[in-house]
């Protein structure tokens, strides 16, 4: 009476003895398998090299994209190091917000970026800027709450005059001093995806402190 083959105890028998194949080794010339990509049998052997060129490929594609990330985060930060000398440079508040603007708007090519500050005292003169309007309840209750930069549709903000009807997508990030926020610098963009929940944060983080730094040297 013939006892039926587990195929997965043939191949755990093969992997536990690769001296099988060496033993018989014209059976890998011998054994013919489907071609995956269709048209005759092949080889063990012919299989095998398609599948590692296959692999190689995958290794390839991977490569291209880990290096055209690469490229692109050294782009940001170079951008990220530009401003970071900007507000460094900056003798006061409108210094300030000239490098701010400037750096995010044309270096960033971000259409909308816009400041708004709270708990803290303008510069004489400077108390009617749009910077220090006060924010209603809803977005101050939602800025004080934010540890880490926050990116998303701009849906629930469709009703803030400064954000613009336009603006589809936008970054919060929090200004801090200590645990404290004191503001926000807020990013929008007409493109939906330019903003996105599970985008990476770091270089808004970065941005933040850099800005926040500078504020609070200057007022």
């Amino acid at each position: 009476m013939k006892t039926a083959i587990d195929e997965k105890e043939v191949a755990a028998y093969l992997k536990s003895h690769p001296e099988f194949f060496e033993h018989y080794a014209d059976l890998l010339a011998q054994v013919l398998i489907p071609d995956p990509h269709g048209g005759h049998a092949i080889s063990i052997t012919e299989r095998q090299l398609g599948t590692l060129r296959e692999r190689n490929k995958k290794l390839e594609a991977k490569l291209s994209q880990l290096l055209h990330f690469g490229e692109e985060n050294d782009a940001i930060g170079d951008k990220v190091h530009r401003l970071a000398v900007a507000l460094a440079a900056a003798p006061d508040f409108a210094a300030v917000l000239r490098a701010l603007y400037a750096h995010l708007g044309t270096d960033f090519a971000v259409p909308h970026v816009t400041l708004r500050l709270w708990g803290v005292a303008a510069p004489q003169g400077d108390e009617g800027l749009a910077e220090f309007a006060a924010p209603d309840a809803a977005t101050l209750a939602f800025a004080t709450g934010l540890t880490h930069p926050h990116c998303g549709p701009a849906d629930r903000w469709e009703t803030l005059p400064w954000i613009g009807a336009s603006v589809r997508s936008l970054a919060l990030m929090p200004l801090s001093r200590g645990a404290e926020t004191i503001g926000f610098v807020a990013l929008g963009s007409e493109e939906i995806h330019r903003f996105y929940p599970e985008m990476g944060t770091l270089f808004l983080s970065r941005i933040g402190d850099l800005v926040g730094a500078a504020l609070l040297r200057t007022l």
